[in-house]
């Protein structure tokens, strides 16, 4: 490339106690849809991190003493700064991700959202008042517990939502007092560090951030420091469990994923069901932690629900996710792509049948239905992250439920039907950590908790059930008589 051109792209460097550094390596953002060069963004070094990690607990020793009200202000100061540059902060999440631009503004206002709950959840860090007295002796004596910040909290973030996922991390550590040090992707590491800017002018005590982009391995290591007080960590199961294994005695989030259902009754709204499974099984090219994956369809309406579904597939549009009518862009990369295809192949080669798609060019991968799929297959019982949909018919609905169970992992699944009897035995039955009636799996507001069981990971998020593990409770007890009289 021309040196002048060389120029003319924006240059990074990562952020250590508030403060950018620019000399590790150089990274180059590329667009995925077209290998564009967007961004220089240089990594962080071993030193870098040392000193990030020192920063970060001096930054303790000044979050800690935040008031209520100050870390409100910060958090909404943030808001509404990202609100003002909703449109910048857009753009870049397609140029470094190649997420479509009518979905990338849809997570600028999540994002937004994420980062006010947080403000309003710094103000209702409560405690409770326990009684004492339940045995002779302790009459008068009782006891209060109040939430504390836990120190340096280290957040993970993935690629497919790399502002709002940041967010997720950074609202809720700021909001309980905590330092926060953020490892982007190395796919999309800008939007994390322009949050970090944008937090810094907020009013955040620069020597409590650091925004460190660096290699996947880097995360363990760090991870594993006993200077870390909290890991919150979004991505794949592998190196999500992995990296638990070696952060020590740490508490840790993990949200890694996995293949959502949906079950479809004969008495379901099959219009509705019908598009909300489009939406969820190909938004952001599949590659959505509860994208759905896997379609479990009563005998009766199956027929149907496939006609519709395979139409609906082959009207959406692929292409250019600078395109406001496009729905399905590239995917991160072409080597994603290919893994994906991999797992379809495999499954058409043991018998399953494409119905649509079923192909992939670089990094577009077409949206693709199957049927005839088994469980055993990896389409099945594996995340696929890709716009890949399996059809299933059923008989009775337990049938469905044990199919949507019978896999290693349980983030969130969606029942349509409208019997309550049949809602509440899955909700009783259901082995994931969140049941959407009436929806596709892919639903998720941003307050409520979010997390999963079994493979899907550790713990929640959503502003007030991340401060409650990014705090500890500490008990005061009391004994107003002071001893024996």
């Amino acid at each position: 490339m021309p040196e002048k051109n060389r120029k003319e792209v924006p240059e990074y460097g990562c952020i250590v106690g508030g403060e950018e550094r620019y000399g590790g390596e150089i990274l180059d953002v590329r667009f995925p849809w077209n290998g564009e060069l967007v961004a220089r963004v240089h990594l962080a070094t071993d030193s870098d991190w040392e000193d990030a990690i020192r920063s970060a607990e001096r930054g303790f020793s000044l979050t800690r003493h935040l008031s209520s009200f100050e870390r409100y202000r910060i958090l909404s100061r943030l808001a509404t700064d990202v609100e003002a540059r909703a449109e910048e902060l857009a753009v870049q999440m397609v140029m470094e991700g190649g997420k479509t631009i009518t979905f990338a503004r849809q997570e600028v206002i999540r994002a937004a959202e994420t980062l006010r709950v947080s403000a309003e959840e710094a103000k209702r860090i409560g405690g409770e008042v326990i009684p004492l007295d339940w045995t002779p002796g302790n009459e008068g004596r009782f006891a209060i517990t109040r939430r504390m910040p836990i120190g340096v909290v280290l957040g993970i973030v993935p690629f497919n939502f790399p502002l709002n996922l940041a967010c997720h991390k950074l609202g809720p550590a700021v909001a309980a007092g905590n330092s926060i040090l953020l490892k982007p992707a190395s796919a999309t590491p800008v939007s994390a560090l322009l949050l970090g800017k944008m937090l810094l002018s907020a009013g955040f005590p620069k020597e409590a951030l650091g925004v460190l982009p660096s290699p996947g391995e880097t995360a363990g290591r760090i991870a594993a420091d006993p200077r870390i007080a909290f890991v919150s960590f979004t991505g794949s199961p592998d190196a999500g469990w992995k990296l638990r294994n070696t952060a020590g005695r740490k508490p840790v989030a993990l949200e890694l994923g996995g293949s959502a259902p949906v079950i479809v009754h004969d008495d379901a709204n099959l219009p509705y069901a019908i598009s909300r499974i489009l939406t969820g099984g190909f938004i952001n090219a599949g590659q959505v932690c509860i994208s759905v994956q896997r379609v479990c369809l009563h005998q009766d309406i199956y027929e149907e629900a496939c006609r519709a579904l395979c139409t609906g597939a082959k009207a959406l549009k692929a292409g250019d996710p600078r395109d406001e009518q496009t729905f399905i862009g590239p995917m991160i990369t072409a080597e994603a792509a290919r893994r994906a295809l991999t797992v379809v192949q495999e499954a058409v080669a043991g018998g399953a049948q494409v119905l649509v798609g079923g192909t992939a060019e670089g990094n577009l991968f077409a949206p693709t239905i199957l049927a005839g799929t088994t469980q055993e297959m990896r389409v099945n019982c594996e995340e696929i992250f890709a716009p890949v949909i399996t059809l299933t018919p059923y008989d009775r609905f337990e049938d469905a439920l044990g199919m949507a169970n019978g896999v290693a992992y349980g983030l969130q699944i969606g029942i349509f039907t409208q019997d309550i009897g049949r809602i509440m035995r899955a909700h009783k039955r259901a082995e994931f950590g969140g049941v959407q009636m009436n929806d596709i799996p892919t639903f998720r507001v941003d307050h409520m908790p979010y997390g999963g069981v079994k493979g899907s990971g550790l713990g929640r998020e959503g502003p007030r059930y991340a401060i409650e593990e990014m705090t500890v409770p500490r008990l005061l007890a009391f004994n107003p008589a002071g001893g024996p009289v």
